[in-house]
């Protein structure tokens, strides 16, 4: 029997799943095993540590695994996946893939096909796949760049809209919830503790703009409203780059939209302000239901390995 074990490798986490040709045998979750977030002792520890519990799970050894698939951000880093190729070398049976966090993503969508899919949790990133197989995005340039409509956005924008209310005359709710979440005592210990260096964890007052949104508070209504048409817009840019290389084989096609991540899983303002935007341009786009699992990707890409390697993949 072929075992394929596939691995979602992110800045302070990493998901496991074991499976065979057919289920999966066991998910575990463990600390980031990539190398430039944390130092070799620890991704080394990390790493024991998931393999054993899934061996311990499934009574499968790693070393009768016929092949594996890591997705992760950074893969064009020696550092990162030097240390993935050695470290799985002395504990994992079979090859390996490594491909990048965007693509398993991509895969757990469309499975090697054309498509868009956006992404938005702590940050955010719009990915396409071309016809052809190749990829391009849109966005993903990191909190102070860009980041539409991730928690990290939504929370600094909402209180940068707090402020603006207040020079504007306006009340929000917003004001005491995040008064109240962060235990300050008043406006001017919100002022310091906003501007201080480093600055505070914006993403802790997504929740609370997306709360005071639901009671019907206009500034936060406007701040989801405002991150989910900017999303649409990068998701747009990629739709167009897709369709101008599709446009000979495929006049007017549409490429399928794909969501991935927590805000997108559980933030329905965003998700629904960005398919309403897209579809007024494209009214024949077509959304699929839920949200993508990336780990689902690389499951694929681990099973069906050879096949795409085979095909230039």
């Amino acid at each position: 029997m072929a075992f394929y074990l596939a691995l979602d490798l992110g800045g302070t986490k990493t998901e496991y799943v074991l499976a065979d040709e057919t289920r999966e045998l066991a998910r575990v979750r463990g600390g980031t095993i990539k190398r430039m977030r944390t130092d070799a002792n620890t991704a080394t520890q990390n790493l024991d540590k998931a393999l054993a519990e899934l061996t311990s799970i499934t009574g499968v050894s790693m070393r009768s695994v016929t092949r594996s698939c890591v997705g992760a951000a950074g893969i064009t880093v020696a550092l990162v996946t030097d240390w993935i190729r050695k470290a799985f070398a002395k504990r994992v049976g079979g090859s390996l893939v490594l491909v990048g966090d965007v693509e398993i993503a991509l895969d757990a969508a469309f499975f090697g096909g054309p498509g868009v899919l956006v992404m938005a949790g702590t940050g955010s990133n719009v990915a396409g796949r071309f016809l052809s197989g190749n990829l391009t995005t849109a966005g993903g340039w990191g909190p102070a760049l860009a980041d539409q409509g991730s928690g990290n956005r939504i929370g600094h924008q909402a209180l940068r809209d707090t402020f603006f209310a207040i020079d504007e005359g306006r009340t929000t709710t917003l004001l005491p919830t995040i008064l109240e979440l962060w235990q300050l005592p008043d406006l001017d210990s919100l002022i310091g503790y906003a501007n201080q260096i480093p600055a505070p964890d914006f993403t802790r007052l997504a929740p609370l703009v997306v709360r005071c949104a639901a009671e019907g508070d206009a500034v936060a209504q406007n701040v989801l409203q405002r991150e989910a048409e900017e999303l649409a817009h990068l998701a747009h840019l990629v739709i167009e780059r897709l369709q101008r290389d599709a446009s000979e084989g495929r006049p007017g096609w549409v490429p399928d939209l794909a969501f991935t991540g927590s805000i997108l899983e559980h933030v329905a303002p965003i998700r629904d302000g960005i398919v309403q935007a897209l579809q007024r341009r494209y009214p024949s786009l077509k959304v699929l239901p839920g949200t993508v699992d990336p780990i689902l990707g690389a499951l694929w890409r681990a099973r069906i390995g050879e096949l795409l390697k085979a095909g230039g993949a």
